[in-house]
């Protein structure tokens, strides 16, 4: 006989998942049409049935220690096929939105991400910190819209003839350089502890799975994750089938790669910065302004063209959703609304720059600095944390063999 067990609801946890995102969980009445339709959820203990259930009994700690819901790549497939409306896949999201506000300290940050009226205290701690770096700047340059010219000792101040020059105003060697490399330090950090929470935290059980895979090594785990998964993105593309769904996976992935083409454009000039300080040669590479014709500034702005396609795509989609089956909460617009303010600055810095106008390029690119900082800083809990955390995810779950089982068709549900 099997020996009974006493469920024990945490209440609490049920009224803080539906504030962010999972308030018709209380519709579901578990006819399971949500595992079936997944097309990635593995055959073995599919998601989000068993999710659905543990949130309607706030069973907290089974939902805190469940691997699957970073495995959810969020289609709306699920959402779309419910025919009770409980919104399934934003109930995972919900789920990876508490996940992202409670798994790394400081918990205050959470805090502060989670809802709107807390964005005063998020701007202003970047725009703080800018703000101080121009008046200084200003006080020791005579002006707070300088124009220069070279000079045999880097740039001069000059009234007539100059032109702005934003590492002028901003100094990347002493002032962008050292907050962005110490935040990236402080994120990478902060990341390692959250990745090594969420590992410590799952629980796999150690069961036959019908469809999965053999165990591998960690390594071999990465390398098949990263080559066969993240690049091509196989998991945004195998999300759904219809129109909508084929947008997300073009914007999707059209970021994911102007992200990576910033991201060398970014190193290329912090290399130039220092490296040019050591070896003359390497301030060729990063060395700024970069006339138009760089290879540097080519792969600028051609990550910058597709920063913004992906974002509109991303942003129409969300848009143009059918709000009765698919909802959106605060991490989803600060995201857009952050990505979308960084993106459209940083095109703006470049224009005003050609244009020369110093008193209108400068607080633009000190709106392009806040923007950035926010982006990054606060990544370990925002909703671009999935980056790092569903990467790990998935590594950690084809280490131990849970995957979907390949090709859609042959799938076989257990529910």
């Amino acid at each position: 006989m099997t020996k009974p067990v006493r469920i024990q609801p945490d209440l609490q946890f049920v009224k803080d998942l539906q504030e962010v995102g999972g308030d018709t969980l209380k519709k579901c009445y578990q006819c399971a049409t949500c595992s079936v339709a997944c097309p990635i959820s593995p055959a073995e203990n599919p998601y989000p049935r068993k999710e659905m259930v543990w949130a309607q009994w706030g069973l907290k700690d089974r939902l805190v220690n469940d691997i699957d819901i970073w495995l959810c790549h969020n289609c709306g497939t699920c959402s779309d096929l419910c025919p009770r409306g409980a919104k399934p896949g934003d109930l995972l999201a919900a789920l990876r939105n508490m996940a992202y506000r409670k798994l790394v300290e400081p918990n205050i940050v959470g805090e502060w991400m989670s809802s709107s009226r807390y964005l005063p205290i998020l701007a202003g701690i970047p725009a703080a910190i800018w703000l101080v770096i121009w008046i200084i700047r200003a006080g020791i340059l005579g002006t707070a819209f300088p124009y220069f010219e070279a000079s045999d000792h880097g740039w001069k101040v000059v009234e007539k003839g100059g032109e702005v020059i934003y590492g002028g105003l901003f100094p990347g060697d002493y002032t962008i350089d050292p907050i962005y490399g110490l935040t990236a330090l402080a994120v990478a950090f902060i990341f390692y502890r959250g990745v090594k929470k969420l590992f410590a935290s799952f629980d796999i059980p150690e069961t036959f799975v019908i469809g999965g895979a053999e165990k591998i090594s960690w390594w071999d785990a990465t390398k098949e994750v990263i080559a066969c998964q993240i690049i091509p993105h196989t998991k945004w593309k195998q999300c759904g089938d219809t129109e909508n769904d084929e947008k997300r996976f073009k914007g999707h992935l059209t970021l994911f790669y102007a992200f990576v083409a910033l991201f060398i454009v970014t190193s290329a000039v912090a290399v130039g910065h220092w490296g040019g300080k050591i070896i003359e040669w390497m301030q060729v590479i990063g060395h700024t302004p970069m006339p138009l014709w760089h290879p540097i500034k080519i792969l600028a702005n051609v990550g910058a063209i597709a920063f913004l396609y992906g974002i509109t795509v991303l942003t129409t989609r969300r848009m143009n959703q059918d709000p009765s089956k698919h909802g959106s909460s605060f991490y989803d617009w600060y995201l857009l609304g952050v990505i979308w303010i960084v993106g459209l600055t940083g095109v703006g810095c470049e224009l005003l720059r050609l244009a020369n106008v110093a008193t209108l390029a400068y607080p633009m690119y000190y709106v392009h600095l806040v923007s950035v900082w926010m982006l990054f800083a606060y990544l370990p809990w925002s909703k671009l944390g999935h980056l790092v955390y569903r990467t790990a995810a998935l590594i950690y779950a084809r280490k131990h063999g849970r995957v979907s089982m390949e090709p859609r068709e042959e799938k076989i549900f257990v529910v």
